[in-house]
């Protein structure tokens, strides 16, 4: 997943050139894997000032710590974490000493839910007095903002460091590699738009070819699926919307995805359902593997091929927490919370990601010690609230719609509680009966009083950050998981 994360070196790109066309010859398909993946990409990182190298030999020990050593190693970081916070950062010495926390008084994790929850808006109107006294190498970053606007903050090289070491650790449980050939499907502005020269040398020599995932044409639909094919990638890596899409083109076309030799589909930035999963493994006879972060929080999680969600423990402690933002036990669902351990130059403690879900209750079949998200149900703004005030999943009005067989894709906009927009592209168009089963099933679950606008258009367009959502709810009271919840 070389292309998750940002680089560039500036200055040595000739010199690169020449090893790279010297290196693309070596004779063993699995050479040049080897020889990116343990020289150059830890050359790459070691100019730009990142340890990711070391930082995945430690992870790849860790992994098999039993869960009393990862917590013990979680508690001595917090602490670190919250002394250098509470010395070093203007946010937390004033909110340290308004609330009366002393770091020194953390005697177990449990401790760290005496904070106040850190939310987006917290760091929008104080952005600056996150930075610590002892920054070093801070970058400006910002989130896709699909649900909203963009959240913008600092990474230090540190930070970088890290997420780079845990996404790097996952890729290699599939049996691939940093090297080995990568096609990825992305959109977010951010990427799209930093494909300078030395980059496209980066991405040659590291074998990783960017599809854009913004604006899928069937045009250019035409010309990824070419480019697939001809690539031969042995790693996936992007939003399960934009690979399904591509499956559900080449199948029309009748041009075969699954003799490419495709290894693992990773994907990331969207929730992933199981009809997804099962069609981009289907289309490209793999195994999918789901991924759970962002720039703001992290990597939070990964699955393994055991099919555990593993979370990057050694650095990320999660939280699951109920509309108080107090702990709940595993297996219970609530926000979803992170403390990330390796963010002393900007610190993230306690930060309200959005999104909901679930710890795991026990250990995974792969024998990894890393604790694991049971499940992972998306943001809270892809829950519905009915007229009776209950929470639903997008889940219950998605399948309504995707019984359909005319409808090729959609979006559901709760503008209000009495108002509900479904975006259809339809082939054919919809007939009465149809329609009218949209909205009689809507009205079951959000309410007879509910209007039900359906409106045909020829595209739906993805968020700016390139993402796809089939749900968005802007109803305001949605912050939480409550206990009046139906599927």
């Amino acid at each position: 997943m070389a292309h998750a994360a940002t680089f560039g070196w500036p200055g040595i790109a000739p010199r690169l050139a020449a090893h790279y066309r010297r290196i693309r010859a070596a004779p063993h398909p699995g050479a040049y894997t080897r020889l990116v993946a343990t020289w150059l990409f830890p050359l790459h990182e070691w100019l730009k000032g990142h340890h990711s190298a070391r930082l995945l030999r430690r992870l790849e020990r860790s992994q098999w710590w039993s869960a009393e050593q990862l917590q013990e190693w979680q508690l001595a970081r917090l602490r670190a974490l919250l002394r250098h916070a509470g010395t070093h950062v203007p946010y937390y010495r004033a909110l340290f000493a308004r609330s009366g926390f002393d770091p020194e008084q953390v005697r177990q994790l449990a401790d760290l839910a005496r904070l106040p929850l850190l939310r987006k808006l917290d760091i929008a109107s104080a952005r600056d007095s996150f930075k610590s006294a002892r920054a070093v190498g801070l970058r400006p970053f910002a989130t896709g903002g699909s649900s909203g606007e963009p959240l913008r903050f600092f990474l230090g090289r540190r930070r970088v460091s890290h997420d780079i070491a845990a996404k790097w650790r996952a890729t290699r449980w599939w049996g691939v590699d940093i090297g080995d050939r990568e096609a990825v499907l992305w959109g977010s502005p951010i990427e799209l738009h930093a494909q300078d020269r030395v980059r496209r040398l980066r991405d040659a020599l590291l074998r990783t070819t960017l599809l854009p995932a913004f604006a899928m044409s069937p045009a250019r639909l035409d010309g990824y699926v070419r480019q697939l094919r001809r690539w031969r990638p042995r790693m996936l890596f992007g939003y399960p919307s934009a690979l399904c899409r591509i499956a559900s083109h080449a199948q029309a076309r009748d041009l075969p995805l699954d003799g490419l030799g495709v290894k693992v589909a990773f994907v990331t930035a969207e929730r992933l359902y199981d009809e997804q999963r099962a069609q981009i493994a289907t289309a490209f006879g793999c195994p999918v593997a789901n991924g759970y972060g962002g720039r703001d929080a992290g990597f939070i999680a990964h699955e393994c091929p055991e099919g555990g969600m593993h979370i990057t423990a050694e650095d990320i402690i999660v939280e699951i927490v109920d509309a108080q933002g107090q702990p709940l036990p595993a297996g219970a669902t609530g926000d979803i919370v992170v403390t990330h351990l390796a963010t002393q130059d900007y610190p993230f403690i306690r930060y309200a990601t959005g999104d909901v879900g679930a710890l795991g209750t026990g250990p995974c079949a792969c024998g990894r010690g890393l604790p694991l998200l049971q499940k992972i149900e998306g943001r809270s703004t892809d829950f519905l609230t009915a007229m009776d005030g209950t929470v639903m999943h997008g889940l219950a009005l998605v399948y309504i719609v995707r019984e359909l067989p005319q409808v090729r894709s959609f979006k559901i906009i709760q503008e209000s509680l009495l108002r509900t927009r479904v975006l259809l592209v339809s082939q054919p168009r919809l007939d009465e009966p149809a329609r009218t089963a949209i909205v009689t099933g809507f009205q079951a679950r959000l309410g007879a009083q509910v209007d039900i606008a359906i409106e045909e258009v020829d595209e739906i367009a993805a968020e700016a950050s390139g993402k796809y959502r089939y749900v968005v709810s802007q109803v305001a009271d949605m912050h939480s998981c409550r206990p009046k919840v139906r599927p």
